[in-house]
């Protein structure tokens, strides 16, 4: 070719080349941002409403309804799910995957905004809230004491978020798990019944006493002044001292009849950190920063703060992203050395100056697929690296090729120069078409759809930017540098590896190809017979989507049931503590009662307040992952049984959020029916071998207080039901009167409530006395009768249905598919009611919308390959002998993944997709030297036979490089990319052994049609 006589002739612009590309790929290497995982879109959003009093029926009808009409309006949307409760809403908006989320969040807020008016007037709130997938929280730190008031702990935690926030590279710093300061005002009801004064007089005064309205501005000569008036409250001493009633000459104070002080709202979420109180601050960083550039921020802040916390109060970090990705990052960096060493020892047949050149090119094509995937937007990740690694692997091939063919042109007399570019100029197209279908194989996993798509695709990007890259050293940097180090003089059989290769070739193979040539029906009948059996393992080797992750971090959480108290909840989640503490190999655990430990990983959301909730985040020493599995079905055993709690065990999941591995709608619009067929699909789950953690919300239903009014007897006293309403509100949680500044800008809520501990009881409805209009205050019990009543059950929508779902998680050692597989047998045959059906979520729906637009793209490909094949050969024949290599991997891919127990995941099958842009790569070569040969004259069988023993040696060659570079993936033992690098090596072994038989058979038996090159006189 061209460009290879063009880099031999002018060495001075080649080295120029050279020294540049290296320089590129080095400042690509430094300044490319780092992270653990790839970072993804999200264009879904979440519209939370708060309507206080409201039945789940009555805010379906009066609020969702109307909510996701409007909101269904939208284009692009693909799904809207709402959860309803009393008095609370939340609806899930989903647009597909290829929508702006910045204008989709744009057009809802728009719309949300047009309907507010036409809600109900009793609507606390409505808020529009953004999911981001790079929200995930870099760092979480602790700040510890036993002893030391939540004030103080509080105010830490805000001057480390106030250093924090100063640091350009953070987003998202927040503070947790203390409850907010507030002025309590405690009222004696038994005070006011005997000043006769109402609860509206004091909550009137303290509201007008607070009031700051400006006085407006007045000139004076040639200046402007503007006039304050008496403005808010300026301490806690003029809050006691407001005016509440003056008459016949007494003044009542509010001091008179409550007690005013600072005080905490009531706790609703409780953390600890290795069993000690705790509140948390955690930090996520900006979009396309490098991880380790914001660690090294970040830590010289934490470091001075550190100094500067008082005695009583301890400083821990109890997770740091950093650490994990630097851990991540330098196995790989390990696995590089290891895969580098491998390749060498595989070079070792093409003598030491030969494999110089074809080391030369590793790291210069690295360096040029770095740049480019640089430049096309890609960070360093996990996924990234596996690409790099899998290409290294591959992107020594061309260079293998290249300089193989020198060397044996340098053998038959050629000088180097001559060599260098006769033997480039006789290999390149082949070359050129092995890169061009191995970048086409790789095209259906760049273009896979939705995140699943997004989440693999820095993988083959990584592939198809560094064998481009190879594909340019391998016909410029290679041919020159062949021409400068290889030497002339090379024995005629080459060293003594190449001699011993050739003579293996020579006493085995040849034998072998002249048998199955001799037998050519047997030997593809046989081949066949491999083939048909292999894809008969397939279902036994099973499918899924995206493995557990092997991180040494897993999730417990406790669930109590439905009106539990926070602190009956806590005391069980410090069961789990002292059963955690118990156990060697823990480097932390950090515990959050009343909600979600803060969001730590990518496809893990917060969750919200819970009184009977819980969550315990466990971080493991390094282990590998058997261990991890083995630890955790230790801790499933022992929490097991536990007594009116559910506490489970779970690890992180790669991949796209999944609310559990195994998901069943159900729909219908009753909601007793609803219940009913619940109950009996998680009987069908729980029947299931397999299944754990089974899942049915509507299992329990919630019992509340509920106060029934008398209301002909509130009528005839001149008391107003909703000051029945607003007594008992205030008497339970409190009512929010007005705001306390304090002169240093901290904010305060006035809330004037009765007497209380932490929490109220149910003593308080004794305490409470209602305001007639007479003036007079009547106890409550007068008027009033608390009763326990089971409240409605919850309502849930899925694109304006009414649903349910039951879920379930796979036990270590089953296949998702296989138990999801049995259980959808199983409803095939139940038989729901007319107007009732299911639907099947989870892993199942993830996967079909994963693999759902690969249709299109295995189309494209197919095609692209068929016509980079039919341009280079001119011939369908010889195309269809290529493409005959692709079943002969097949064979050894499966058999692979059963012999290592591993399922066909969606790494491995992006590995079964690699594996056929590899396998036709070498194909290629074999086929195209054979025309080359009967092009020279030669006949067929010796033409067959003479490209099979000479092609032999390169594929061999490339073939183990391929595998040296893939054995550290599998070494890892990673479940996420091992099986990815297992499925190309069982099927580069499987296709190398039999193509390097039926390739020459099949030729045979289809001769494409070559024309001779007439004999020069």
């Amino acid at each position: 070719m061209k460009i290879a006589e063009f880099s031999v002739k002018n060495y001075q612009f080649t080295i120029i080349i050279f020294v540049m590309v290296l320089a590129i790929g080095l400042n690509s290497l430094f300044n490319m941002p780092r992270g653990e995982d790839p970072t993804f879109k999200s264009p879904q959003f979440g519209v939370v409403v708060v309507y206080p009093g409201t039945s789940p029926t009555d805010m379906e009808e009066l609020v969702v309804d109307p909510l996701e009409e409007k909101l269904n309006e939208l284009d692009n949307v693909k799904k809207i799910r709402t959860d309803i409760d009393d008095g609370l809403a939340v609806l899930r908006v989903e647009f597909t995957y290829d929508s702006d989320p910045d204008k989709k969040y744009d057009e809802v807020l728009r719309e949300i905004n047009n309907i507010r008016g036409s809600l109900p007037e009793g609507i606390l709130s409505l808020e529009v809230q953004k999911f981001t997938p790079s929200d995930v929280n870099i760092l979480q730190v602790a700040l510890l004491s036993e002893t030391a008031p939540y004030r103080d702990l509080e105010k830490q935690a805000e001057e480390l978020q106030e250093r924090l926030v100063k640091i350009k590279s953070l987003k998202n710093v927040d503070t947790w798990a203390y409850p907010q300061q507030q002025v309590r005002v405690s009222v004696d009801l038994g005070k006011m019944a005997s000043y006769r004064i109402g609860l509206n007089k004091v909550l009137g005064a303290i509201q007008s006493e607070n009031a700051n309205i400006p006085g407006g501005s007045i000139e004076m000569g040639t200046k402007k002044f503007n006039v304050k008036t008496s403005g808010d409250y300026a301490s806690i001493e003029e809050i006691r001292n407001t005016v509440i009633q003056s008459s016949t000459g007494q003044t009542i104070y509010l001091k008179d009849i409550a007690d005013v002080n600072f005080d905490y709202e009531e706790e609703s979420y409780v953390a600890r950190l290795n069993g000690k109180r705790a509140v948390f601050v955690t930090a996520s960083q900006k979009d396309g920063m490098n991880i380790y550039q914001v660690r090294d921020q970040v830590n010289p802040v934490l470091e001075e703060f550190q100094k500067t916390l008082p005695a009583s109060i301890k400083y821990e970090k109890s997770f740091d992203q950093s650490e994990s990705v630097s851990h991540r990052l330098s196995g790989f960096t390990r696995d590089f050395g290891i895969a580098i060493f491998l390749v060498l020892l595989t070079l070792l047949p093409l003598g030491f100056r030969a494999s110089v050149v074809v080391m030369i090119s590793i790291p210069l094509s690295l360096a040029i697929g770095l740049a480019l995937l640089d430049f096309a937007g890609f960070s360093i990740n996990q996924l990234s690296i596996v690409g790099l690694v899998v290409a290294l692997g591959l992107l020594v091939d061309d260079s293998i090729v290249v300089v193989e063919n020198i060397a044996r042109f340098l053998r038959m007399g050629y000088n180097r120069k001559d060599a260098a570019i006769e033997a480039t100029k006789q290999i390149g197209v082949a070359v050129l078409g092995c890169t061009a279908t191995l970048i086409f194989a790789f095209l259906p996993l760049m273009f896979l759809p939705e995140a699943a798509g997004d989440f693999i695709r820095s993988l083959p990007m990584a592939v198809v930017t560094t064998v481009l890259a190879s594909l340019f050293v391998s016909l410029t940097i290679v041919p020159f540098l062949s021409s400068l180090i290889l030497k002339e003089e090379e024995h005629e059989e080459g060293n003594i590896f190449l001699r011993g290769l050739k003579r293996l070739i020579g006493g085995s193979y040849r034998r072998l190809l002249h048998r199955a040539i001799a037998r050519p029906i047997t030997t593809l009948l046989v081949a066949l017979a491999i083939f048909v059996g292999s894809l008969a393992l397939v279902p036994t080797v099973g499918f899924s989507l995206f493995p557990r992750s092997d991180k040494p971090q897993f999730l417990i959480t406790v669930e109590t049931p439905l009106g539990t108290s926070l602190y009956e909840t806590d005391r069980i989640a410090r069961d789990v503590e002292k059963v955690l503490a118990s156990k060697k190999g823990l480097q932390n655990f950090a515990t959050n009662v009343g909600r979600g430990n803060p969001r730590i990983y990518y496809n893990v959301i917060q969750k919200n307040e819970a009184a009977n909730f819980a969550e315990i985040f466990v971080q493991l020493k390094d282990m590998p992952l058997k261990e991890i599995e083995s630890f955790v079905d230790e801790l499933r055993l022992q929490f097991n049984e536990y007594p009116n709690a559910k506490i489970q065990v779970k690890q992180f999941e790669q991949g796209p959020p999944i609310e559990a591995p195994i998901a069943i709608r159900i729909f219908g619009d009753n909601l007793d029916s609803l219940r009913s067929l619940a109950f009996q699909v998680e009987n069908i789950l729980k029947t299931t071998p397999g299944t754990i953690y089974v899942e049915n919300p509507l299992t329990t239903l919630k019992t509340d207080l509920q106060v029934k009014i008398n209301k002909d007897k509130a009528g005839i006293m001149g008391i107003p039901v909703s000051e029945v309403d607003r007594t008992i509100r205030m008497g339970i949680a409190g009512l929010p009167v007005g705001i306390y500044r304090e002169d240093n800008g901290d904010e305060y809520q006035i809330n004037v409530s009765l007497p209380r501990g932490k929490r109220q009881t149910m003593k308080a409805f004794d305490q409470m006395y209602v305001s007639a209009n007479s003036g007079a205050l009547v106890p409550l019990k007068q008027l009033a009768d608390v009763q326990l009543k089971a409240s409605p059950t919850f309502i849930r929508h899925y694109d304006k249905d009414r649903f349910v779902t039951v879920s379930a998680f796979v036990q270590t050692g089953y296949l998702t598919s296989n138990v999801t597989n049995e259980i959808l047998a199983k409803l095939d045959n139940f038989r729901f009611p007319e107007g009732y059906h299911y639907g099947a979520a989870g892993e199942l729906e993830s996967r079909e919308e994963s693999f759902g637009g690969l249709g299109t793209i295995v189309i494209v490909t197919v095609f692209g390959i068929l016509a980079i094949l039919i341009l280079e050969f001119k011939t369908f024949k010889s195309t269809l002998i290529v493409l005959s290599v692709i079943p002969l991997g097949i064979i050894g891919a499966v058999l692979m993944l059963l012999f290592t127990g591993n399922s066909f995941s969606f790494t491995a099958t992006i590995g079964l997709i690699a594996l056929v842009g590899i396998e036709i790569k070498n194909s290629i070569l074999l086929v195209d030297y054979t025309n080359q040969l009967r092009a020279n004259g030669m006949s067929l069988d010796d033409a067959i036979q003479e490209a099979g023993e000479t092609r032999f040696v390169p594929i061999i060659l490339t073939t183990l490089t391929a595998i040296g570079g893939l054995m550290p993936l599998v070494l890892e033992n990673s479940p996420l990319y091992s099986p990815l690098a297992l499925v190309i090596i069982g099927g580069l072994i499987s296709s190398t052994l039999l193509t390097r038989i039926v390739t020459p058979v099949l030729y045979k038996l289809l001769p494409p049609k070559v024309e001779v090159q007439p004999v020069a006189a």
